[in-house]
């Protein structure tokens, strides 16, 4: 909860200016789908690729293409744009109360089996940006190919302080 010289919205913000972070605009989806959907006191994301700017700043597998230590960086993209769709359907990141589960996929070399140390990119953002509340549980899947190309890709579940507003769905 803010405190009242903060005033609201601006914890979760403050952190992010701290690290030298930002959050984007939201990712257009490339379907039929939303960024993000609440139910209840919880919001879903979709899977974030890490677009900046609109476009994709590297393609290919982790292992080959893509080094685990760039993919890592990828990752972190991911969730930074995660975020950026929560915050637009619940309109202040300072609502998370806790990042509940964190499921990260890579698109992987058949020989590539650090995909843990590549989602931990979007974990340990997680944890500096929201402390303890940060802590959540989590998947790091290998898979053959991603959309578009992407090295990596991300959803997040988190809890809310309370409901969202009904019928909320990110229309962008």
């Amino acid at each position: 909860m803010s405190t009242p010289a903060q005033g609201p919205g601006t914890r979760v913000r403050a952190r992010l200016d701290e690290l030298g972070l930002s959050l984007p605009a939201v990712a257009a989806p490339v379907a039929a789908y939303v960024p993000a959907v609440a139910s209840g006191n919880q919001v879903h994301t979709s899977g974030q690729l890490p677009f900046v700017d609109g476009a994709l700043p590297a393609t290919g597998k982790v292992g080959a293409e893509v080094s685990a230590e760039r993919a890592a960086e990828l990752a972190a993209v991911c969730c930074l744009n995660a975020l950026a769709a929560i915050e637009d359907l619940i309109g202040d990141l300072d609502r998370v109360v806790r990042i509940v589960k964190l499921t990260g996929y890579v698109s992987s070399d058949p020989s590539f089996t650090a995909q843990p140390a590549v989602i931990n990119g979007a974990s340990e953002l997680l944890g500096e940006v929201f402390a303890d509340a940060g802590r959540h549980a989590r998947s790091a899947v290998g898979v053959a190919v991603l959309p578009l190309d992407s090295p990596v890709e991300l959803d997040l579940l988190v809890e809310l302080d309370g409901p969202a507003a009904p019928d909320s769905a990110s229309a962008v």
